[in-house]
């Protein structure tokens, strides 16, 4: 697939980034925010089995889940300084360190699931992550997903003005941050462990979801609405420290970027099978379920493009490559 065809070329660019060749590593540790039983997780565990059968058990890697190794932001300071092999992260995250990566998060870029895997799936999608070796001190490997966003509130809401003033949980970053601050609600960050809590004392008012989560973890049990908005992607990206890459022979450097690629790769399939299940699910529910789009959150966001054309130079071609592939 496009995909992965401009795999190699990625792979030789990072390599660019790197200057010596030395001693293989023969156990990885990968860590990752989801819990054991999260979509991402599974490809994490799929990734470790592979490598280790592929490498005729050269190579192994443990996984560690559930924020063992620390939230997002000391993972990638880890993976920067080599103390960390590998992490699966939102791409949320590294557009912290990596603005560009914002483009990712444009309300509206994909107009469904199936649409946002073709994206995540696109020459460019690829192509911005190619400077992360120097911008991060991570090589990027490849993208996967969760689904698109939602929002879930323990009051009602029948239009965009009612979410004026509410605190709403959010992914700690910038692009999600401005979207809602343009919406004049509070944003407000906060670690997945700690959002059923939050919702169901008060401490927020809503929350900003991706329908698997909403399901599984029973946030819906707190709500009032879900306004199905599917208004942003949440991308996840395959890393290696740049440390650690620079060490590994060409040959381990491909059966790794490979593999990485191929199971981050099926969450995509995984997300556009199972998403129309879960929101057939919270649809049955006793709340009220709307299905709203764009037009539901009027100027914000024009505001957030013009915002975000500065910070996300990307975002032009990122937006040509979704009309391209709607």
């Amino acid at each position: 697939m496009v995909y992965l065809k401009s795999l190699k070329t990625a792979v030789a660019a990072a390599a660019a980034c790197c200057f010596a060749l030395g001693a293989q590593a023969a156990e990885f540790r990968l860590g990752l925010l989801t819990p054991p039983p999260h979509i991402w997780t599974k490809a994490a565990e799929a990734f470790a089995d592979e490598l280790n059968t592929a490498s005729d058990g050269a190579h192994s890697v443990q996984v560690f889940p559930a924020r063992q190794l620390g939230n997002e932001a000391q993972m990638l300071q880890q993976l920067q300084t080599g103390a960390l092999d590998m992490a699966f992260l939102t791409v949320a995250e590294v557009s912290n360190r990596v603005p560009d990566l914002g483009a990712f998060y444009a309300p509206y870029l994909a107009a469904d699931i199936d649409h946002a895997g073709r994206i995540l799936r696109s020459d460019i999608a690829r192509q911005m992550l190619e400077p992360l070796p120097a911008k991060a001190g991570v090589v990027g490997l490849g993208l996967g997903m969760a689904g698109l966003r939602q929002i879930v509130s323990r009051e009602e809401v029948n239009s965009a003005e009612d979410l004026s003033g509410l605190k709403l949980r959010i992914t700690p970053f910038a692009p999600i941050f401005d979207f809602y601050e343009g919406l004049n609600a509070a944003p407000t960050p906060m670690p997945l462990p700690s959002v059923y809590d939050a919702l169901a004392n008060g401490q927020v008012d809503a929350i900003d979801m991706d329908a698997e989560l909403i399901w599984v973890l029973k946030y819906h049990e707190h709500a009032k609405t879900i306004v199905q908005s599917d208004h942003m992607m949440f991308p996840v990206v395959g890393l290696v420290s740049a440390r650690v890459w620079k060490d590994l022979d060409a040959k381990d450097r491909e059966m790794i970027a490979e593999l990485m690629a191929k199971h981050l790769d099926s969450t995509i399939d995984t997300y556009t099978a199972k998403e129309p299940e879960w929101l057939d699910n919270l649809k049955a529910l006793d709340l009220t379920m709307t299905k709203v789009g764009p037009e539901f959150f009027a100027g914000v966001i024009d505001e957030w493009d013009r915002k975000w054309a500065a910070e996300a130079p990307s975002l032009p071609a990122i937006r040509a490559a979704a009309e391209a592939t709607r």
